[in-house]
Order: C-alpha cells, then structure tokens, then sequence
C-alpha cells in the first residue's frame, strides 16, 4: 500500500510541474506538442481596427493583434477576452470565429496554432499594457499598407473587413 501511495505521490508532483509550465513564453521550456493562442480583430468603429505594438520578440515593436497563449483549463473565448483587457484596457464583444491558423513555422518560437475572431468595441480605454509597448487604432486601408506581426495581416484579409 505504501509503494500505492507514493507512486501517486510522484505522479500528483509531475502533473502539478507540467501544468505549471503550459503557456510558458520562455523558448527553453516551450512545449514539444503545439501552443494554442487566440488573435482578437477588434472593430473599434465602423472601419477602424486596433492594433497594438509588440514589446518583447519576436516581431519586437512590429504592430499586431492583441491576443496571446489560452491558459490551462481556459476557453478560448475566455483566454481572448481576457488577453484583450490586458493588453488593450478594453471591453469587447465576440462577434465570430474567423479561422484557426496552424501553418508550424508562423511564431519562430515554436508550433503555435491561433484561433482568430472578429470582435466589437464595448467598452474601456484604449491603453497599452501587458505585452504592449503602443495602442493605437487604424483604417482598415492603413492597415493593408503596415508589416504586421506573425500572419496577422491574413488574418484581417480572412475576416472580410478588408
């Protein structure tokens, strides 16, 4: 009984570490299985997107969508909501799905897969925060002309909006 007790001793510690580490961003302890993150196109007013500037790397001070890494245990839906309020200070509303982004060499640091969707403005005040150097919001004809971040760029094609 007690070899029992302490092999579910060991295996209780190992999960406990393994979960500690999903969603790391740090590239030594980047999972060997894919990452899932989210991407937010917020329509802020009729033709006017926002973008926020990268602070860390990749694509370091490039403009992108907010978004980041889904938690352990989180929605999708949930993990957008909430990555969006941290990195833009707003409020938004998830208007639908636009796609699931795969392709294993769009985020250098390793097999990411992010699913996109279109929201609308709510509520709040855009500022940047979180992993946002800048915040600002663009006509979606300026946005056609910038070097976005990742395959950010496609994912705004995707969505029709331009």
């Amino acid at each position: 009984m007690a070899d029992r007790e302490s092999i579910a001793d060991k295996l209780t510690e190992l999960l406990a570490k393994s979960k500690t580490n999903i969603g790391s961003w740090d590239e030594s302890n980047f999972p060997a299985q894919p990452t899932v993150a989210v991407d937010g196109i917020i329509l802020f007013e009729p033709g006017r997107i926002v973008l926020i500037k990268r602070r860390f790397p990749p694509f370091k001070e490039f403009w992108a969508l907010p978004g980041g890494i889904v938690k352990y245990g989180e929605t999708v839906e949930d993990a957008l909501l909430r990555e969006v309020a941290e990195e833009t200070g707003l409020t938004v509303k998830i208007n639908r799905l636009v796609g699931v982004y795969s392709n294993p060499n769009r985020d250098p640091r390793g097999h990411v897969i992010s699913i996109c969707f279109l929201c609308e403005f709510l509520n709040g005040v855009l500022k940047a925060s979180s992993d946002a150097a800048d915040i600002r919001v663009f006509s979606v004809e300026e946005v056609s002309s910038l070097q976005l971040a990742f395959d950010h760029l496609k994912m705004i094609r995707d969505s029709g909006i331009i």
